[in-house]
């Protein structure tokens, strides 16, 4: 998978039945965004704008945090 590729229909499809799947897809996305949160933190003088969208993503990073958690380990 591509750090920055949207989630395809085919990978929802299959996320869907294979909860080892679903699990390693919301890894990759957590893995992704803590990424970019980490280039904005870095990348300027924070802004207004710029707080706005790190507190989203930390929150989303947060709720994708606890659907890993949920889901439990990969087997």
């Amino acid at each position: 998978m591509n750090p920055f590729s949207p989630i395809t229909e085919a990978e929802l499809s299959r996320a869907r039945l294979d909860p080892a799947f679903r699990q390693r897809l919301l890894q990759h996305s957590l893995d992704a965004l803590l990424g970019r949160l980490q280039k904005a933190r870095q990348a300027a003088p924070l802004a207004s704008a710029n707080d706005r969208q790190i507190r989203e993503g930390v929150a989303l990073a947060v709720r994708l945090a606890e659907l890993i958690q949920a889901a439990g380990p990969l087997r």
